[in-house]
């Protein structure tokens, strides 16, 4: 995140106690931010429109759409606004949806204030806030979406070869063909390919055989 001066936010949640949860903690890391409220995606969209914000404590889940469409949104309108989700959502689904509409902090609202405080002083310096608990699962996400480290190379060169056919899209019957094995024997190299590179799918395959350079 950016450094800069903040002097405006926008909070965004359609329950008033959660406006007043996350209103009370901006007051206490920033206390000179003029704060402005919403409770929908729309009546965000008109504050947005009329004001520029430094920062944004956006919900998720919304009467009337959802916050990370919205902060999707005002990253297209004003790129130098922080949003920081504020949600009591902490599965993949959500969190990685928000991060990829362009999230710069995820915090949980259900933790204590002092704590939501905490995450949010690091802001200034260019700390991305993020609760723990969503620290710790972006962790597993990133370890469980990335192979074990040597994994290609502990491909056997018959592995390889129907990797390499897998990917131009061969079915395991024409693989077996092709190599002059059963399509049985194929199935289970194919199985060993994706416990080895730790993928689930062709189209992941098919950008691991492009990595090894298995495939132009």
């Amino acid at each position: 995140m950016v450094q800069k001066p903040m002097d405006k936010c926008l909070l965004v949640d359609d329950l008033p106690e959660g406006l007043a949860l996350m209103s009370a903690v901006l007051a206490d890391v920033f206390p000179d931010l003029e704060q402005v409220s919403a409770s929908s995606v729309n009546e965000a969209k008109e504050q947005i429109s009329q004001h520029d914000f430094s920062l944004a404590l956006i919900d998720l889940e919304l009467g009337d759409g959802n916050g990370a469409d919205l902060i999707a949104w005002l990253v297209d309108q004003q790129y130098a606004c922080i949003p920081i989700v504020g949600t009591i959502f902490d599965d993949d689904e959500h969190l990685m949806r928000a991060l990829k509409a362009g999230a710069q902090g995820y915090v949980l609202k259900d933790q204590p204030a002092e704590l939501i405080s905490l995450q949010l002083r690091g802001i200034r310096d260019g700390h991305p806030p993020l609760s723990p608990a969503i620290a710790r699962r972006l962790i597993r996400h990133f370890q469980k979406a990335m192979p074990a480290p040597g994994a290609e190379s502990s491909l056997s060169e018959r592995e390889r070869e129907v990797l390499g056919l897998l990917a131009k899209g061969l079915r395991l019957v024409d693989i077996a063909q092709a190599l002059g094995i059963s399509h049985h024997t194929v199935g289970d190299h194919v199985k060993s390919i994706y416990r080895k590179l730790n993928i689930s799918s062709r189209a992941e395959a098919a950008l691991e055989a492009q990595r090894l350079g298995l495939i132009d």
